[in-house]
Formats: structure tokens, C-alpha cells, sequence
């Protein structure tokens, strides 16, 4: 997937870049002054910076969530956190929205700290057959691989 940034955190980032430069260079003629507020002043100078690095950070680091036309929202049910990854579909999801759906989950992990085998994530979309009252068994009704090193996935169809 391509880096997402949003310019508005960009903006408020600079902003409150310029706003922490401000307030160090009043910090630090609070000292030599030695104005009562100085010791406040420095802590609104740290948090004004911290905010302005978050904004940063959070500007880069953001992408979007992968939606696939077609595709259903469905919980994510059980995560290993490293090969396996499964999902509960509703019991009335149409045929036309199972690889899409199972295409969606799969593109929408996060690859950073998995690890598997044969270096993909095996993402499986579920949805629970009944066999009488009270008692359901579960079916895998699609398998996506996702390719942890290039992102690409491939659905399959029992």
C-alpha cells in the first residue's frame, strides 16, 4: 500500500513546531530574567513540542484502511499474530461478497511483527453451519495468502 500523510497534521505539526520554538526562547529569557511563571513555561514548551513531534509522527506513520467494492465488514474473530488469522462471516453473506470480503481482511493487516514459515499470513473467512439446536460447526468458506515481503494476496476457494 502507498504512505497516506494527511497535510492538515503536516500543518499543525510546523505550527506547533514554531509555537514550541517561541516559547523555548521565552523560557529561557524567563530564567535569566527570572520571572515567576519560568518553571510553567517550560512545561508548556515540552508538551507544545511533544505535540508538535506526535503530530509529525502520526502525519507519516498514517495509512488508510483497504476497501474492496463488494466487500462486507466482518469482525476478526481469532489472530495469532504471526501466520493465521481468522474471520466470522454472517451466516446471510451473499457468494458475490466472499472474496472480496476475505481480499479485504487480508490487505487490511498491519505486517510488522509477523512472521511465518513460508512468509505469508493465512487469513481464513468462517462462518458457522448449523446441525441442530443450539449447535453450529464452523466452515471456512474462503482462504486468502497474503505475501508478507510484497503484499500481494491470493484467494482460494475450498
Amino acid at each position: 500500500m502507498a504512505l497516506a500523510t494527511d497535510p492538515i497534521l503536516f500543518v499543525a505539526g510546523e505550527w506547533l513546531g514554531a509555537a514550541s520554538g517561541v516559547l523555548a526562547v521565552l523560557t529561557i529569557v524567563g530564567f535569566v530574567v527570572r520571572w515567576g511563571v519560568r518553571f510553567r513555561l517550560v512545561g508548556v514548551t515540552s508538551f507544545t513540542a511533544l505535540l508538535a513531534i506526535s503530530c509529525l509522527a502520526f502525519a507519516v506513520s498514517y495509512s488508510p484502511r483497504l476497501s474492496v467494492p463488494g466487500a462486507v465488514t466482518v469482525p476478526v474473530v481469532y489472530d495469532n499474530g504471526t501466520d493465521l488469522v481468522v474471520a466470522a462471516a454472517p451466516a446471510d453473506l451473499p457468494e458475490a461478497a466472499i472474496e472480496p470480503t476475505v481480499r479485504q481482511v487480508a490487505g487490511n493487516l498491519r505486517g510488522s511483527g509477523r512472521s511465518s514459515s513460508d512468509g505469508s499470513v493465512h487469513v481464513r473467512l468462517r462462518r458457522i453451519a448449523p446441525l441442530e439446536e443450539g449447535l453450529g460447526r464452523p466452515v471456512v468458506v474462503a482462504e486468502a495468502r497474503r505475501d508478507l515481503a510484497t503484499g500481494t494476496v491470493r484467494v482460494e476457494r475450498p
